[in-house]
Parts: structure tokens; C-alpha cells; sequence
């Protein structure tokens, strides 16, 4: 009987020819297959998220640059890419004008594929973009923006506020600056919709509280002299010179306040909405005392320091609050967009109104119905040279306010979300 294991026919040798070719095909196959695989992950089509706000004008310190800076920051923080794709950031300059911020938006969304849009810090842009980004089932997060219609009555199920608005710069500069005694005010406000509404707010919690406005003067963004309008103000006699106002505005009327002798005569110059940016501009010295209602303070602790020498690093300068808010909205974002498995406007909006915001200045804070962060809110004051332990040392965090007690009130709120 031939031994089977050396037996050789020639069906058997061209059998095992065409078993050969066959599985070098199929090898090719499969590394063929293995490229295309590796190639739509390269070609993914990317997360995109916009980051508007003023890149050149008054208020560009303030967020601008930086922001972007942040944002990137958060990228990095999440690994640079979610769900396989990578996260890609466009910027634009909406110059506070709400028309060209409504264009911008408008090509993001529908020709550039982006999904949130972050950062703002104007209230009439936030307003237009909001509703563009409610009709385009998009998403848009504040960073910080004063008017109360954004939560109140024109509110919207894909807005969100991450920092300070008006009502709370009201409620703890008013609260913190004139104690439980009432008090005489005059205001020297910025004329568009953000000034109008947070001298609204404060003059409603001024006179609740048994106070007296004695007059307001406006002024167009970007004005170089205040003396006229310091003048009415230390006219009217009252105690109190409330400044709505931010960025350069803010800097030079601090200066010309100090140069008229504001505080020497006995009147307290109070700027609402001041930043670390307008003390380091003017210095400790013209600041000391004046107040500050931030959510971001990099002498806070060790890990918000932390975070600050790393933005240090990337830009050359310490970050301010909205830039902070913004590497904290755009992160959890991010999370939220990971943990939902999809970049679904709804599947990602509800992910991050269920999940509490952590990061390394934000514990356990949850967003609110009408889309406000209820995160917790410092009042701070300058110090003054004296008290300082080095150049960085500028605040001293008088009071840490819970968001329940900082923001609108649930039953205060106009929105109608928060009536479903």
C-alpha cells in the first residue's frame, strides 16, 4: 500500500499551485481592506468648533487670542481627537457688530461643518448667533455676556452661559461695594445692550435695598475721554460712581477717575465687570480696592495656578476668567460629545445638561434648564500694593457665592424653558 504521506499525483501538485495563488489574493485583500480602513480614519471628517469673539478691538485682552489659546488647551486635554476624528478650532472677529456675527455663524454652519460655537462676550452678537444656532440645530455657549433676555425671554434649548451675566455682576459688585446700608449711585454706563441691561439690574437691587440712583451718563464703546462725563458724576454727589463698562473704556476711565481725585474727595469709583487684565493695566495702586466678581482666579489654589502657568506658557500671559470659562465649556463639550457617541446636536446637548461639570476650577456644577452654568461665583476686591506678595498677587477673594444664590432666580427667570 503506498505510503500516503509521500505520495505525489500531478492533480495534487497543480492543487496546491491554485490553493496558493488563492490565498495570496485573499492576503492582498485583506491589506488592501486594512488601508482603506486606515485611510477613512486618517480623512474623518473632523470635529469643528468656533471660537467668536473680538480678536482686535476693545475687548480683546480680554478673550480674543486667548481664548483660542484655551480652547486649544482643552483639545489637548481631551487627547486631540473624539470618537476617531480630530478636533479642528476656525476663529473669526465679529467686531461687536450682531449682522456680521450673524454671517459668520451662518457659514460655519452651513459651509464649514462646525458644531458649537464658543466664547462671544458680546450680548448682541450672543443674541443673533443664538438663534441662528437654535434654527440651524446647532450649539452655542456664552462665555460671558450681560444682557438677561440670552437666559430670559428669548432663551433657547441649544444656548448656554458658562460665566458671568449681568444679573450676577449686579447682585455681588451692589451687594459687596455698599454693605447692608443703602447708599446714593450714579452710573457712567456703555451705550449698547450689555451696559443697558446690567445698570438695569443694579438699579433694581439698589433701590430694593433701600438705595437712590441719582443719574447716568452713556458713552459709545471705544471712548478715549471720560473727564465730562466723571465730572456729572462727582456733581451729582452720590457716594457711589458706578463704571458699566470693560476693556480699554474701562482702563482709561479707572486712570482719569484716579487723576480727578475720585476717592480723595470721598466718592468710591466702582467698575463693574473688571477683570485682572484692567488692574495689571493700571496697576494695583490706581485699583486697590475696587471689586471684582470672577469664577476663575489662578491664586485659588494650586491646581488653578497650575492651569495658569500652563496658558502662561502657550501665550506669554496669565488667562483672564472668560478665557478660562472658555477652556471649560469647550472641554465639556468635548466629554459630553465622547460620552454620547455621536456628534448629534440633541444626543450631545442632553449628555451635557445630565452631567456635572469637573475641571480644574468647576466642582460638580449642572446646567440649569435655561442654559446658565449654576457654578459657584467669587466677590473679590484689588489689593492694594502693600498687601501684595508679588507682582501676580492682585486679588484677595472676599466670598466664594453658590450659583443658587448668585444667579436669577429660578422663579425670577423669564425663560420659558423653565416653566416645561
Amino acid at each position: 500500500m503506498p505510503d500516503v504521506k509521500t505520495m505525489r499525483t500531478p492533480g495534487m501538485k497543480a492543487s496546491r499551485t491554485l490553493w496558493k495563488g488563492v490565498t495570496m489574493a485573499a492576503a492582498a485583500v485583506v491589506a488592501l481592506l486594512a488601508q482603506t480602513d486606515i485611510g477613512a480614519a486618517q480623512t474623518a471628517a473632523p470635529i469643528k468648533i468656533g471660537i467668536l469673539n473680538d480678536q482686535s478691538g476693545v475687548y480683546s485682552s480680554i478673550t480674543g487670542p486667548g481664548s483660542v489659546a484655551a480652547a486649544r488647551l482643552a483639545i489637548a486635554d481631551i487627547g486631540g481627537s473624539v470618537l476617531g476624528r480630530p478636533v479642528e478650532i476656525v476663529v473669526a472677529d465679529h467686531q461687536h457688530k450682531p449682522d456680521l456675527g450673524s454671517t459668520i455663524a451662518r457659514e460655519w454652519f452651513d459651509v464649514q461643518g462646525v458644531d458649537a460655537i464658543f466664547d462671544i462676550y458680546s450680548s448682541g452678537v450672543s443674541l443673533a448667533v443664538q438663534r441662528i444656532a437654535e434654527d440651524k440645530n446647532k450649539l452655542l455657549v456664552v462665555s460671558m455676556a450681560s444682557s438677561a433676555l440670552i437666559g430670559g425671554k428669548q432663551c433657547s434649548a441649544n444656548g448656554m452661559q458658562w460665566a458671568n451675566d449681568g444679573y450676577v455682576v449686579s447682585n455681588l459688585t451692589v451687594r459687596g461695594s455698599a454693605g447692608s446700608a443703602p447708599t446714593s449711585w450714579f452710573f457712567i454706563t456703555v451705550d449698547y445692550t450689555a451696559g443697558h441691561s446690567i445698570e438695569a439690574d443694579a438699579s433694581r437691587m439698589i433701590k430694593a435695598a433701600g438705595g437712590t440712583v441719582l443719574g447716568a451718563v452713556r458713552f459709545p464703546i471705544g471712548s478715549p475721554d471720560f473727564s465730562s462725563f466723571l465730572l456729572r458724576a462727582q456733581s451729582s454727589g452720590a457716594k457711589n460712581i458706578g463704571f458699566v463698562g470693560g476693556g480699554a473704556d474701562m482702563i482709561n476711565a479707572m486712570k482719569q477717575a484716579d487723576e480727578f481725585g475720585i476717592r480723595a474727595a470721598g466718592q468710591r469709583f466702582v467698575p463693574f465687570s473688571m477683570t485682572t487684565v484692567d488692574i495689571t493695566a493700571v496697576g494695583s495702586q490706581v485699583a486697590a480696592g475696587m471689586p471684582l466678581v470672577l469664577s476663575f482666579y489662578w491664586g485659588e489654589n494650586e491646581a488653578t495656578q497650575r492651569w495658569a502657568d500652563r496658558f502662561k506658557q502657550a501665550t506669554g500671559r496669565l488667562p483672564t476668567d472668560p478665557q478660562a470659562n472658555v477652556y471649560s465649556a469647550v472641554l465639556h463639550y468635548l466629554k459630553s460629545v465622547q460620552a454620547a457617541g455621536t456628534r448629534d446636536t440633541a444626543a450631545v446637548l442632553a449628555k451635557m445638561r445630565a452631567t456635572p461639570v469637573e475641571d480644574f476650577f468647576t466642582r460638580g456644577a449642572r446646567i440649569r434648564a435655561d442654559g446658565r452654568l449654576m457654578r459657584d461665583v467669587f466677590y473679590a476686591e484689588a489689593k492694594a500694593p502693600g498687601q501684595m506678595r508679588n507682582p501676580d498677587d492682585l486679588l484677595t477673594l472676599i466670598s466664594r457665592v453658590p450659583g443658587e444664590q448668585a444667579f436669577t432666580p429660578e422663579q425670577q427667570s423669564e425663560c420659558p424653558l423653565m416653566r416645561r
